[in-house]
């Protein structure tokens, strides 16, 4: 199976990113959003997509 070079250097940022809070996901997030607050950009919020259903 072909591994994308990009796909795996990204799993171990985050792999070392949630080893620094023990895989804490509540610290991890907590971590991530004050980031988030230190950006010097816009953070866009859009609403989620609706699936249309099908008729039957």
């Amino acid at each position: 199976m072909f591994k994308d070079p990009i796909v795996e250097e990204v799993r171990e940022a985050r792999m070392r990113h949630s080893a620094k809070f023990n895989h804490d996901l509540d610290a991890i997030v907590d971590d991530l959003m004050k980031k988030q607050d230190q950006l010097d950009r816009p953070v866009v919020s859009l609403p989620p997509k609706r699936i249309a259903r099908k008729a039957s």
